[in-house]
């Protein structure tokens, strides 16, 4: 049954790929039709060449489109990063076609009939992935999965991820209790092993993958029982990489440094820090360059409001704790802190002025951070930088805060992204585990991902204050 199960999915697999080479081969034929119809007798020569030249297109795009994650099937893809990686895979292909061209020149397309295909292939891509929702949006592509364990940390996949939206890859058949263990959850939920074995109960249930989230590991898991399970091919996970995955973000309750430790990213490299640094040059110098004449209406904004300081800056913490200078512009009043203490903002906070309020909900107040990333004190996408005086609270209050620092901070983020503006320790611990996230998992299509869905928030004001 598993392996009928995998071969379904295969099959899935293997049918779109292959509608979308059609679908890419029809395109460039089209390209060449449309370009050459005026001239019917170089249209025909150059038809009879083109099939092969076509096939090869297809096989470029699709295979870029294979890099980019695409034939995956139970890697979640938002609107946004679904057309970014499309975007990124017609430009590699692309650049690949361009390389085959100058190595074999019997090859080459054309560049009117290559750029034409590419338009007509990205519509007709866009255009079978709608119709493969809608037609194979179900079990068959979803992943089973039997959880091992029915305690605390087990009910966290009802209350943390509850919604349809949260479990458009998986399925979740059901949960193991534990022997020994207190349940927590609901008792229709329950799937008890009874004499049959744990391998010959996941059989049965064509179980995909094996979620491990007991409240205590010690003496209470069935390890030869879960080994089993590996031989049959059933992927066996802990709970923290589970929500790594499926959720985006490291669930603190459930985490441990070990797993930290042993559960991979966390990328440094010297060519990761590079590629990081060109991106932020990249972004805020483009930003800087297009934004200048709405920092100048700003300024004089603020200025004609309440009078200077039209900037204010603060002290903030770093990479690795280090403190930098952060400037924005002056969104409060003048004595928005008195005696120098430090207030974290809140909802319609009154310290505001009314050009502060328009400002903060737009980002604009924002804009002269853009200095701190050419500067290198912060990158263009980072956890949020906090003042030292929240900092040291947080670290005392909030487990694994001090991990967020291993990263430069970011002008835009994962965590303001899927979390509101934070005004608490709560805010904090729960943005946390969305930073976290950001900074095992950083990288540059990561990084292009996040900087496109931050237009989204700028444009609707969501998270501001």
């Amino acid at each position: 049954m598993k392996a009928a199960r995998k071969s379904r999915k295969d099959r899935v697999i293997r049918f779109l790929w292959l509608a979308e080479v059609v679908v890419l081969f029809a395109a460039v034929m089209a390209a060449a039709w449309l370009r050459f119809h005026t001239e019917p007798e170089y249209q025909i020569r150059f038809l009879e060449q083109t099939p092969w030249r076509a096939l090869l297109v297809a096989l470029a795009i699709t295979g870029a489109m294979t890099a980019f994650g695409l034939y995956q099937t139970h890697v979640r893809h938002t609107r946004t990063d679904f057309l970014l990686r499309l975007v990124l895979s017609f430009a590699l292909g692309g650049i690949a076609l361009v390389v085959f061209y100058y190595l074999v020149p019997p090859s080459y397309l054309g560049r009117g009939v290559l750029a034409i295909s590419l338009a007509i292939g990205a519509g007709g891509i866009l255009v079978v992935r709608l119709a493969w929702v809608r037609l194979f949006h179900s079990d068959v592509l979803k992943q089973r999965v039997l959880i091992l364990g029915a305690g605390r940390n087990a009910d966290l996949i009802n209350s943390c991820m509850r919604r349809r939206s949260d479990r458009r890859t998986f399925t979740v058949v059901g949960f193991v209790p534990v022997p020994g263990q207190p349940v927590r959850v609901r008792e229709d939920l329950l799937v008890p092993v009874g004499e049959e074995g744990l391998h010959e109960l996941t059989d049965r249930l064509q179980i995909d993958e094996l979620v491990i989230a007991p409240d205590e590991r010690r003496g209470g898991l069935p390890m030869e029982q879960m080994l089993q399970c590996v031989q049959q091919g059933i992927s066996v996970v802990d709970l923290s990489s589970f929500f790594e995955r499926e959720a985006g973000m490291v669930q603190l309750n459930a985490v441990d440094p070990s797993w930290l430790v042993f559960s991979g990213g966390f990328d440094y490299s010297t060519p990761r820090r590079l590629s990081k640094r060109f991106f932020d040059l990249l972004a805020a110098g483009a930003l800087l360059l297009v934004s200048w004449p709405s920092m100048i209406v700003v300024g004089i904004a603020v200025w004609m409001e309440s009078g200077g300081p039209v900037f204010y800056s603060q002290t903030r913490v770093g990479e690795r704790g280090r403190h930098f200078t952060l400037t924005k512009f002056r969104s409060m009043r003048v004595d928005a802190e008195k005696g120098g203490v430090a207030v974290w903002a809140s909802k319609d906070d009154d310290r505001s002025t009314r050009v502060g309020r328009f400002i903060r909900k737009t980002r604009l107040d924002e804009l002269p951070q853009l200095i701190a990333v050419l500067r290198g004190d912060m990158s263009f996408v980072g956890p949020r930088p906090e003042r030292p005086q929240f900092v040291d609270m947080l670290n005392d209050e909030v487990r694994y805060y001090g991990v967020r620092h291993s990263v430069k901070p970011g002008l835009t983020g994962w965590a303001q992204l899927r979390y509101p503006y934070g005004a608490s320790v709560r805010d904090a611990e729960e943005k946390l585990k969305f930073d976290l996230f950001y900074v095992k998992n950083h990288g540059l299509v990561f990084d292009l991902m996040i900087l496109l869905q931050t237009v989204e928030v700028v444009l609707f004001g969501r998270g501001a204050r």
